[in-house]
């Protein structure tokens, strides 16, 4: 563990940013707290994207501070920083379940919460009013009109990007219904999505559903008709470091519940099509995503992150020993999650 803390820089209203904070809590592992662009954002190191969270290394005896985006890669680099209290499950056909979950929640669940933070006028309204201030708790007036005015512009424009649309913004919203009753069926059997103990695939689902279920009103009002144990849930996995948990604490592989099957079948159903229709588009130089998900015809830019997080996927499947393939396989099956490596 470093001799000076790590600095996470993030803001309350990012998903990763929460995923990655709550990981760190229930880690044990130091860390200072930054919001960026707040007055204690000094001596941030640059970062090849603008994007947040940001985690600092302290350097060490005058070397300059690192930094790192991406909360998925933070996460594995935080298994090399500490020992203890994982969250990659130590069966190799379970990490891999847990990982494809942490990227349906990274990479599809964020489609909802962009959504309906975005589509609505009074999550807009909300949004526009408070995600400013976090940076200048005593900013107001002027400033701070044109702030949020052009905040929220900016990020109206663009929903294209995420897929929302008037013609997909129903099929969106249906899909985060499913995954609150799927969610809502796991947490009756077990604390966790992976059992017994959280698993980065509980924190890819939480860091979006602490915007869903606990900021944003619209989709907030959802979760609580829904599935009010989903609401409570994230308010407990904000904070786990009274958390222990034991090694057979996972799911086991040849065991798996009906409601982690259900989670995973809805991943199935809408995420694998979705990576499958991206990465074609992205391999014929096509300008449009435009496949057929779930019986809708779904319409959005392609994305280049999305494809290489179909790669990745893929890479760590083929990457399995044959035992851990066939677990994965039979985990899998009738979930539409195997045409993601049937090929």
């Amino acid at each position: 563990m470093p001799a000076s803390p790590l600095r996470l820089v993030g803001a309350p209203g990012s998903p990763y940013s929460r995923k990655v904070h709550a990981v760190l809590r229930y880690r044990r592992i130091p860390f200072r707290w930054v919001v960026r662009g707040s007055a204690d954002d000094v001596g941030t190191p640059d970062v090849p994207v603008s994007l947040i969270p940001v985690l600092v290394t302290p350097g060490e005896n005058g070397a300059p501070d690192t930094a790192m985006i991406d909360s998925t890669p933070m996460i594995r680099h935080l298994e090399t920083v500490a020992s203890g209290r994982s969250v990659i499950p130590s069966d190799p056909a379970i990490a891999f379940l847990d990982a494809l979950i942490e990227d349906y929640g990274d990479e599809w669940l964020t489609k909802a919460m962009f959504h309906y933070r975005w589509a609505y006028e009074s999550d807009i309204d909300k949004a526009g009013k408070i995600l400013p201030l976090w940076q200048d708790i005593r900013g107001g007036g002027e400033r701070l009109a044109r702030l949020s005015k052009a905040f929220c512009e900016r990020q109206i424009g663009r929903l294209h990007v995420v897929g929302s649309s008037p013609t997909t913004g129903p099929f969106i919203e249906d899909s985060y219904r499913r995954f609150l009753r799927a969610l809502d069926a796991r947490l009756r059997e077990a604390r966790f999505v992976m059992g017994g103990r959280p698993g980065a695939g509980d924190f890819g689902v939480y860091g979006q559903l602490t915007q869903l279920a606990g900021f944003d009103p619209t989709s907030a009002a959802v979760a609580l008709e829904e599935a009010p144990r989903v609401y409570a849930w994230c308010q407990l996995v904000e904070d786990l470091s009274g958390l222990e948990p034991g090694e057979d604490d996972w799911v086991e592989r040849g065991e798996i519940p009906a409601g982690l099957r259900g989670i995973l079948q809805e991943v199935g159903r809408v995420y694998a099509p979705f990576l499958i229709g991206n990465a074609a588009a992205l391999e014929r130089g096509d300008d449009r995503v435009e496949c057929e998900i779930d019986g809708h015809k779904w319409v959005q830019k392609p994305f280049p992150y999305q494809g290489k997080c179909l790669a990745a996927l893929r890479g760590g499947y083929a990457a399995l020993g044959a035992g851990d393939r066939a677990a994965v396989d039979a985990a899998l099956a009738g979930t539409g999650c195997e045409a993601l490596f049937s090929a």
